[in-house]
């Protein structure tokens, strides 16, 4: 018995999470209306999901900020900043636009589930939004935004006081950092259990819902990749080369001396993982050895182009089987936030998951589609990781191409 719950934790979790989604699948399709009876299961990982979204969130961003001193960063660390938010904002534009036209999730609903258009509030109310009165209260109504901010704001002043010349200043400094290192990583020993338990949960809610939708699930998720992918060949062909055209560079011979670095994280879904071929790779490609050593690893905690796409295309196939016609502010809601907690969250384990949570929540849509959606992760998450190691290398690639010019 041992042996095999060994077994099972060493195991794959994209392995785990197919095999589970694959299960429910065909228990809801023999049992049915019958197989409703897993439901509470997989409602049990929802609730989980919830409670460790925000503080995952907050977190990351916090020590992702605070880990750069700022002085150093200079225009390097500006200019790798706005190419990450302009190639996630394109990201989650085109997964909108996408699955707009082809609307996946369109004819598919979930069964007891209920959806009340969240009111539009005025641009100057979003303003004031973004900052908080009360940053418990923030947390306590999961105000994204407020979060984001506070978390930067804290970021910030941990690393101004660590890299500060006051010797008392750096020690107190420091202490806050492995102090938020700490809860951070607590909460990742959180969610590594939760990611155990997450398998059954979509094993369960799989089955629930197969059972009452059939075949017209498979055919919305299916449409759903459909989607997800067609939008990665988008963002390749009309965003990555045209910053490599930009560069000067050829842009078969880019992608042929870089291709172990994305084949790698497609193949192993962790842009962790293959950081240390993607800086091979980009040094192999022309970026000098200080550009990719700096660039990378930083693009491997803030660029996630692939999971900004995959949130556009996720809140359009969440609305479709709620019900819900977003308006254009709405969209652009949509694009603002996915940008924000994309790059903010981008080495989190199980990112989109945690962060579509997060954003479901706040536009009222039913939270049992993160499980539906958690079924074909694997399938996605090996394309949106090859696209943020791509992305990673072509940001390095602009940057360090720029870096002459100012001397």
């Amino acid at each position: 018995m041992m042996n095999a719950w060994k077994k099972y934790q060493n195991s794959s979790l994209v392995l785990k999470m197919a095999i589970g989604f694959g299960l429910g699948i065909i228990i809801g399709l023999v049992f049915k209306e019958d197989a409703r009876f897993l439901q509470p299961l997989g409602t049990l990982l929802i609730h989980l999901l919830s409670l460790v979204a925000i503080p995952v969130i907050f977190l990351t961003v916090i020590l992702a900020v605070d880990q750069m001193n700022l002085v150093q960063l200079g225009k390097l660390g500006g200019k790798l900043v706005i190419y990450y938010t302009i190639t996630t904002a394109a990201a989650v534009v085109i997964g909108l636009a996408l699955a707009v036209v082809i609307n996946p999730g369109k004819n598919l609903s979930l069964p007891n589930t209920t959806i009340d258009k969240p009111d539009i509030p005025h641009v100057s109310d979003i303003l004031l939004q973004i900052v908080p009165k009360n940053i418990f209260a923030a947390f306590s109504a999961g105000d994204l935004m407020a979060i984001l901010f506070v978390s930067v704001i804290i970021g910030i002043a941990i690393s101004t006081m660590r890299f500060s010349k006051d010797i008392k200043m750096q020690e107190n400094g420091q202490l806050l950092h492995r102090i938020f290192i700490a809860l951070n990583d607590m909460f990742y020993k959180i969610l590594s259990g939760i990611l155990l338990y997450a398998p059954i949960g979509v094993f369960a809610i799989s089955a629930s819902t197969f059972g009452t939708q059939g075949w017209k699930t498979l055919q919305s998720l299916l449409a759903f990749t459909a989607v997800f992918y067609i939008g990665i060949i988008l963002l390749w062909l009309l965003v990555y080369t045209s910053f490599i055209k930009l560069t000067g560079r050829s842009i078969f011979a880019f992608f042929k001396q870089t291709k172990e670095a994305y084949t790698t994280a497609f193949f192993t879904s962790s842009s962790i993982a293959s950081l240390p071929v993607a800086i091979q790779s980009a040094k192999k490609a022309g970026v000098s050895e200080q550009t990719a050593n700096f660039s990378l690893p930083l693009g491997a905690v803030f660029n996630s182009d692939g999971g900004a796409l995959r949130m556009g295309v996720s809140i359009i196939f969440a609305a479709n089987i709620s019900g819900l016609n977003l308006s254009f502010i709405d969209l652009i809601f949509i694009v603002v936030i996915g940008t924000l907690l994309s790059v903010g969250t981008a080495g989190v384990p199980a990112a989109g998951l945690v962060t579509l949570s997060a954003v479901l929540t706040m536009f009222n849509l039913p939270l049992e589609i993160v499980a539906l959606i958690a079924g074909v992760d694997a399938i996605i998450g090996m394309g949106g990781t090859a696209s943020n190691v791509v992305g990673d290398i072509v940001g390095a690639t602009v940057v360090d191409k720029t870096k002459p010019n100012e001397a």
